[in-house]
């Protein structure tokens, strides 16, 4: 795929072009196109499609978009299947391609390489390049009040921004050159004729280029512009610049760099023999092309060396004026090589004898750049500490090419100089299992397969780790893989497996290179973070643990980032690699208090979630929460919902975590989940929580909620004698504890699974228990609840006048309690109702009425159940695509959500299509 958005958008799939859709698809793809890699939250989208007066579908209006986009831009992905590009997280999406696939990417990338060039007139070329990329305004076509906004007003900024530098530089460039320039200069004056900065270098360009009249012409236009419209005199940049013109100056010329000798180094130190894996990351890199910045990035131990020497041999034949490498030793105990004696060792690498060499960094770097000026080389810069330490090593040549690998996120130079910037993960299972191959050998490895998934699990996947077993399996070619594979498992969660003859060797010590360097705040924070058990968390997570304003963090999280010693996987989510975590583990104090802080954070957080999504369906209330474990609040159902959807990966690692202060939390937070995880369709995890629930269930109460939440989900998966067994335990516990309310939950799931196995009479002999049950309880929304639930089931038995009296006094209960979400499944039940009466413009009606509550407090599957219902109402009155419609936007909400729903209802509409 490739895309076009300076000008009219436009996208292609290898030659064909592509139909970007309508309007505001078009719009919403233009936006991720300007923010391509980065996030870009749900609220700024509706921003730009309506700005401040969003309709109710506003957001459902942006996800159906979002799933066109995804059939658009990838028409072979599985239903179910994760996009390689539109990615959702963070509230929002985004947009992963490649830099070079959008032509403003490619118009970014000359623009930063023509900042760090040397040369005006090479500066010139490429700034004329970038600008020839645009045909038009960005986004041009799309309608005036999406186009002004800042997101798009911003891109046309670095446009003008461009002009101006090609203009400034323009005099030094090839007179053809510079001609395109003069003319792109007179169109862009015209389009901004209060630019001042444009204006003066337009006067001095065409001063330059002969045309000193027509300077004077465009001073005195700008001058009278200026005292019409502003009341203004001309500033000082425009003044200097008709003195200039009016003394017919010349423009600067520069000196001519330094020479040297020359010699043609060749330093690259040896490739690994036995290097594996990294294809889509060497595809990445020999995509960048020559004439770049590349860095390379990630934690201690993966392999970012081996890759930089792996890849520079590979393109060694495209830099016939040499190669050079240096070990700047950015972590080294000892301290790092400077930058002044990391240029003192290439100056001599390239000729230059020690007593000839400048004393300060300036001029050695000065004498670098000359050296390579017109010259092909590639510079390997290895183990930088930061941006700053490699920055007066960059050659300033267009031909070279410079590959700097660094623990630290070498974010100025991404940001300052165009670098590409490629982090390295882990290795997939499959380049681990071939890293063993290669240095143990094909007939050793696949002997034992087991053993060689067991240890690439226990190793982490880290090159450096694996390296470190397979020099130990080699030393001993008699022992058994098996065998270091359970050495491995014994040492689990830490790193006496992992030490080595040296420190470069050693796990532990690599580590330790990183972490010694770190300020006070972030290596606490790191600790602390190592002992978080899910696999990321949030910065407001963070700050519970830290037991410190969310504020303070900022600083620690950037730095750890940029150590490399935690990961950002999604926009505001840092985790760490196991080895890591246990590393930090182990470096930290008693971190009990931080976790049951945290612990308290979480439940009551998901508590205030689930009850604004399923209000009057929570069967537990939680006590008040710890000092400083102040629960997430939320202002709308959506909120709750994007919240429970990022989160709910620490929340179920909290309930197993197996600590003895997260004992009370385990059972407390999976009752809690219990109606979100049933919504969601995650049937098989709810099973094995509720398990968990109930071991660690510390009281009647407590072993009653767990039975009960475990009974239903065994229904759930049709193991109806578990479930039977464990819901009726829950009924004599709660009748033995005295707690109606909870008894009547359990009947209302009973009856629920006795539809589920089509005994209705059954069904609707646990509603009556449980009407009977809430009334004494004096809980309105739950007798609300069982009149809807009748309903449906006097529906699955034909009965459906008795229903329609039921979902109708169900309406009116539930509006009278305040409770949306009961009076729209109430809606939705006298609609299928209808429906079975053949009364299909009531059932619309009905469902119409449904739909518009379950958008408004962000229920989507609900959203999806109706649909589905509407779909099947508009096929059976004939009309056939209206039904095909509504199927698919449900079928759209259930793919997204992973729903096992969506299975059966693609293939409804896969028949309705053909």
């Amino acid at each position: 795929m490739t895309f076009a958005v300076l000008g009219p958008l436009r996208g292609w799939r290898g030659d064909t072009e592509i139909d970007p859709g309508p309007p505001k698809q078009r719009a919403i793809l233009a936006l991720l196109l300007v923010r391509a890699g980065h996030p870009v939250p749900l609220h700024e989208i509706i921003d730009v499609l309506w700005g401040a007066e969003p309709p109710d579908t506003a957001v459902n209006v942006v996800h159906r978009h979002i799933g066109a986009l995804r059939r658009l831009l990838e028409p072979d992905l599985p239903a179910r299947g994760s996009s390689r590009w539109l990615i959702r997280g963070s509230g929002g999406y985004r947009l992963d391609v490649s830099p070079v696939a959008v032509d403003l990417g490619r118009f970014r990338a000359l623009r930063s390489q023509a900042a760090y060039v040397t040369s005006p007139g090479t500066a010139a070329e490429l700034l004329t390049e970038a600008l020839g990329l645009w045909q038009g305004p960005v986004a041009a076509g799309l309608p005036s009040e999406i186009r002004s906004h800042p997101a798009f007003a911003a891109v046309d900024g670095e446009r003008l921004a461009a002009v101006k530098a090609a203009t400034e530089n323009a005099p030094s460039a090839d007179p053809v050159i510079a001609g395109k320039i003069l003319d792109l200069a007179r169109q862009t004056a015209v389009r901004h004729p209060l630019d001042e900065a444009l204006q003066a270098r337009l006067m001095l360009l065409l001063a330059a280029t002969g045309h000193q009249a027509e300077a004077l012409e465009v001073h005195q236009r700008i001058r009278v512009a200026l005292a019409d419209e502003l009341g203004l005199d001309p500033g000082a940049e425009l003044q200097a610049a008709h003195l200039r013109v009016l003394q017919q100056e010349p423009p600067a010329e520069k000196p001519e760099p330094a020479t040297a000798p020359y010699v043609r180094p060749a330093q690259l130190p040896a490739g690994l023999a036995v290097f594996a894996g990294r294809r889509e990351e060497l595809a990445r890199l020999t995509g960048t092309g020559p004439a770049t910045l590349v860095t390379i990035g990630g934690m201690a131990g993966v392999g970012k060396t081996s890759l930089a020497v792996h890849w520079a041999h590979q393109i060694a034949a495209r830099f016939p004026d040499g190669q050079l490498h240096i070990d700047l030793r950015g972590f080294h105990p000892d301290g790092a090589l400077t930058a002044a004696d990391a240029l003192h060792t290439l100056l001599e690498a390239l000729g230059i004898r020690p007593e000839r060499v400048p004393a300060t960094l300036d001029a050695r770097s000065a004498l670098f750049r000359s050296l390579l000026a017109d010259r092909r080389v590639l510079v390997v810069l290895d183990n930088a500490r930061d941006s700053e330490h490699v920055r007066p090593l960059l050659p300033g040549a267009p031909g070279c090419q410079t590959i700097v690998t660094s623990r630290h996120q070498l974010f100025d130079l991404v940001a300052t100089h165009g670098a590409t910037a490629v982090t390295l993960d882990p290795l997939s299972t499959a380049d681990a299992a071939e890293l063993l191959t290669r240095r143990l050998g094909t007939d050793r490895v696949d002997r034992e397969p087991d053993a060689v998934t067991g240890i690439v699990e226990c190793a982490g996947r880290l090159p450096l780790t694996l390296a470190m077993v397979s020099a130990r399996a080699a030393m001993n070619p008699g022992f058994p893989l098996s065998s270091i594979a359970a050495e491995l498992r014994r040492h689990r969660g830490g790193l006496d497996a992992f030490t080595g003859e040296s420190p470069r060797s050693d796990v532990r010590a690599v580590f330790d290179w990183s972490y010694r360097i770190l300020s006070p705040p972030a290596a606490d924070l790191f600790r602390l973070l190592a002992s978080h058990p899910g696999p990321d968390c949030s910065p407001v997570a963070a700050a519970v643990l830290a037991g410190v304003p969310e504020a303070d963090l900022r600083a620690p999280l950037t730095e750890l980032l940029r150590a490399h010693l935690i990961t950002e996987p999604a926009p505001g989510r840092y985790g760490c690699h196991d080895l890591l975590r246990a590393y930090g583990t182990g470096l930290a104090a008693d971190t009990s208090g931080a976790r049951r802080r945290l612990f308290d954070h979480y439940l009551h957080s998901a508590y205030a979630a689930v009850e604004l999504m399923f209000a009057g369906r929570t069967p537990f209330r939680p006590g008040p929460p710890v000092t400083g474990a102040d629960p997430v609040t939320f202002d709308d159902s959506a909120g709750a919902v994007a919240w429970l959807g990022t989160e709910l990966p620490a929340l179920l690692a909290t309930i197993t975590h197996p600590g003895p202060e997260s004992a009370r939390h385990r059972w407390q937070l999976a009752t809690v989940l219990q109606p979100h995880l049933d919504r969601t369709g995650r049937w098989q995890t709810q099973r094995e929580i509720q398990t968990v629930a109930l071991r660690a269930a510390a009281d009647r109460h407590a072993e009653a909620c767990a039975e009960r939440s475990l009974g239903f989900a065994e229904g759930r998966l049709k193991n109806w004698p578990e479930a039977d067994r464990h819901l009726q335990r829950a009924v004599e516990i709660f009748t033995a504890i005295d707690d109606p309310a909870g008894r009547a939950h359990t009947h209302r799931l009973l009856a629920f699974l006795a539809n589920q196995r089509e005994r209705h009479e059954t069904a609707l002999e646990h509603y009556r228990i449980a009407a009977d049950l809430y009334s004494r309880a004096g809980e309105t929304v739950g007798r609300a609840i069982v009149h809807n639930e009748t309903g449906w089931t006097y529906i699955l038995i034909g009965a459906f006048d008795l229903a329609l009296g039921e979902c109708r006094s169900a309406i009116e209960r539930h509006r009278e309690a305040g409770h949306p979400n009961g009076e729209a499944a109430a809606w939705d039940s006298l609609g299928y109702a209808h429906h079975h009466l053949a009364a299909y413009d009531e059932a619309r009606v009905a469902f119409g009425h449904a739909l518009r509550i379950y958008r408004a407090v962000s229920d989507r599957y609900l959203q999806a159940d109706t649909l589905t219902h509407l779909g099947d109402t508009e096929h059976a009155a004939g009309r056939g695509g209206h039904a095909l419609d509504a199927w698919r936007q449900a079928l759209d909400i259930l793919d997204d959500l992973g729903h096992p729903d969506a299975a059966g209802l693609r293939d409804k509409v896969h028949s309705q299509a053909h």
